[in-house]
């Protein structure tokens, strides 16, 4: 209601030991990666970049206000919400997620309390998950495309290392089209998996029909908001492309000379599957680096380029999390064991 009075959402913020564990681990690998390649190489690379680096920054800015643009499109007339607090519940779930093992589970229903003064739980977290469903699709795709582009343009090395690169684009391959096969037969079929589950579970039951409303909207929203989808699937899509440019620009910083787009494409797409499968390591502490090494020498780029990258890359992900928790402070955190919204 205009002239009502905003709700400050508040936070508990709690640290459990898998985070600790996993952050630890991750730490050391990242360590050990850049004791491997060349501490002194990569503070090369990174004053070379210099100021270059609040180009990416921004991008990444951008990226999150492409993601906040689509959820705001997947509410539910007539509720709405001002682009400038989605922005904010983006990043601050996204700093949420990135900095716990949980991830996604923590980090998307915090972005619905953040704004919970704005727009009411319930739209909220239903427009999340449309908005969910839909990056997902375009994310598995992504990663489908950056998948067969490797396999297919360069040749990997008959070792371990090639066959075990080999082996991961080809599960991705057969995941994304195993994922778009579900959804399809869930939007024929429109069953009601996780309510009836619900059901069967007797302290779970009270939630089973507002969880079978959230199914029913999932369902039928491509129906029912045609002329919304144009819009969203632009985002999604902003989304990949600017993570493609932020990869291109980077590269031609670091190497000073302009990269192949389908260089960019697959170390985005790779970077993407990271972030997929590692979700769970806090800020993917050092799995991150590994990777993009890993798949930087596969289509020809030094490993010490491959790292200065996800050095680079780090230094976005830092940034955007640490406004992410000025945020979350001014709207009130507590800290404890593990870290959900309250």
């Amino acid at each position: 209601m205009p002239g009502s009075p905003v709700q400050t959402p508040a936070f508990r913020f709690r640290i459990s030991p898998a985070g600790i564990v996993t952050a630890c681990a991750g730490t050391a690998l990242l360590v050990w990666v850049v004791l491997a390649v060349g501490p002194a190489e990569i503070a090369a690379d990174v004053r070379q970049v210099g100021w270059g680096i609040a180009l990416i920054i921004a991008i990444g800015g951008v990226r999150f206000f492409l993601r906040a643009i689509a959820w705001r499109m997947c509410l539910e007339p007539p509720h709405t919400l001002g682009a400038g607090a989605a922005f904010a519940a983006v990043v601050c779930g996204d700093a949420i997620g990135n900095l716990t093992p949980l991830g996604p589970i923590v980090g998307e229903p915090a972005k619905a309390a953040f704004v919970r003064g704005r727009v009411a739980l319930g739209p909220a977290v239903a427009a999340l998950a449309i908005e969910n469903v839909l990056y997902t699709l375009s994310a598995a795709a992504m990663i489908a495309g950056g998948m067969i582009a490797l396999l297919l343009r360069y040749e990997l090395p008959a070792d371990r290392a090639g066959a075990a690169m080999r082996g991961i684009g080809e599960v991705a391959v057969a995941a994304t089209l195993l994922l778009f096969g579900i959804a399809l037969w869930l939007l024929w079929r429109q069953p009601a998996l996780i309510s009836r589950a619900l059901g069967l579970a007797p302290p779970l039951r009270k939630h089973a029909t507002r969880i079978r409303d959230l199914e029913s909207q999932i369902y039928t929203f491509a129906s029912r908001r045609r002329a919304s989808l144009p819009g969203i699937a632009a985002a999604e899509i902003g989304f990949h492309a600017l993570g493609v440019a932020e990869v291109y620009a980077t590269l031609w910083m670091l190497n000073g000379s302009a990269p192949s787009v389908l260089t960019a494409f697959i170390l985005e797409t790779a970077n993407r599957l990271i972030t997929v499968v590692f979700k769970f390591v806090p800020l993917r502490l050092g799995v991150d680096e590994a990777g993009t090494v890993g798949f930087a020498r596969i289509i020809g780029l030094s490993a010490q380029t491959g790292l200065s990258l996800a050095i680079i890359r780090r230094v976005r992900v830092l940034f955007w999390a640490a406004v992410g928790g000025i945020l979350l402070v001014r709207a009130g955190v507590s800290t404890g064991r593990e870290a959900h919204p309250d």
